[in-house]
């Protein structure tokens, strides 16, 4: 019936179940290059892209229908070939493009599969932690924000706070927690030749491809990487540590902190980078504000809750509330330094 509210948001939950189902299709995708073979080669009919793929022509035009219906790929039905339109190419292929998008749907098999987990930590209270998961998730994540940091760390982030440049540049110290598999830090160091670099996971498996990828681009002479926790002494100090959306992670962010405040030599700065989302609920109703909305229910509420500890954030607690934990760790100084639509960027210093 016509203007039946009900009717209504059924639509609108249609159109959710459809938008999770194609996110399927865009993993396909990506992992069968036909994203790839599409870029830049204007029509192509099936028979070519069947040759240029190598799948199937069955399984290839179902998905290109897919494609179709949600408005990624254009189709000429004189001609029965296929666009993957100009625009639409960096954010489905070009993964050194601030504009690509497609990196976070690998990340969603890794998370489906905690769905069992998640009700369960529902009815008892406890969390699902990083290495609950697929060690694959690791990486899917960090693909996930490498295209930002890419955009962002060296060219935006870091020359918005204060003299923080001008150190790494004559050969600072810096010590980058919560770095998994590695990219900030790496990024960092390929920018600042002469500083050293130090970053920190708890998780073993990507302190193990950061050392690798540290190897393989022959920075391992001045780039450590070691597991240790966030509120682990190292016993070093460190012109600049930075934290880069994980935070909100950690069972006991306080602590933490306090740790980035002793570890911090004179004149220091804690660089920490967070979502850029807002305590007040009403106010994260734009595509971002859902993503982030639901993440923190299905993997950053779970990763802290699972630590045990004081604090269960979830990714929007809010900027009063990091600032608050900053100054519990004895910080004085709190100034957000950059942003984008999706991160908040804070210099904080003692």
């Amino acid at each position: 019936m016509a203007g039946d509210p009900s009717l209504d948001f059924q639509q609108r939950m249609i159109r959710d179940a459809a938008t999770a189902l194609h996110a399927i299709t865009v993993s396909i995708g990506r992992r069968l290059g036909i994203y790839q073979q599409l870029a830049g080669q204007g029509h192509l009919s099936v028979d070519e892209l069947v040759r240029r793929t190598g799948t199937t022509e069955r399984y290839l035009r179902e998905w290109l229908h897919a494609q179709v219906s949600a408005g990624y790929l254009e189709h000429d039905p004189v001609a029965d070939t296929y666009l993957l339109p100009d625009a639409h190419a960096p954010v489905l292929t070009d993964e050194d493009s601030p504009a690509f998008g497609a990196g976070f749907f690998p990340v969603l098999q890794h998370l489906y599969a905690t769905e069992d987990r998640l009700v369960d930590a529902f009815q008892h209270g406890d969390g699902v932690a990083w290495h609950a998961h697929n060690p694959a998730f690791d990486s899917a994540l960090a693909r996930f924000f490498l295209p930002s940091y890419r955009a962002n760390i060296v060219r935006n982030w870091l020359p918005a706070l204060d003299g923080v440049v001008d150190t790494l540049a004559s050969g600072g110290t810096v010590a980058d927690i919560g770095c998994g598999e590695g990219y900030s830090t790496l990024l960092m160091a390929e920018a600042f030749p002469r500083a050293t670099f130090h970053g920190f996971d708890y998780s073993a498996e990507p302190i193990a491809r950061a050392k690798a990828m540290a190897d393989e681009r022959g920075l391992s002479g001045r780039v450590q990487f070691d597991t240790a926790m966030a509120d682990s002494d190292t016993g070093r100090r460190y012109d600049l540590v930075t934290f880069f959306n994980c935070l909100h992670d950690m069972g006991d962010p306080v602590a933490a902190a306090r740790q980035v405040r002793d570890s911090l030599a004179p004149g220091g700065t804690w660089m920490l980078v967070e979502p850029n989302a807002s305590a007040d609920l009403d106010a994260n109703r734009h595509p971002a504000g859902r993503l982030f909305m639901s993440l923190s229910v299905v993997m950053c509420l779970p990763a802290a809750a699972a630590q045990q500890g004081p604090y269960a954030l979830g990714n929007h607690a809010g900027e009063d509330v990091l600032e608050d934990i900053a100054r519990q760790a004895g910080f004085t100084h709190w100034r957000r330094a950059a942003e984008t639509p999706f991160s908040a960027v804070y210099e904080i210093r003692p």
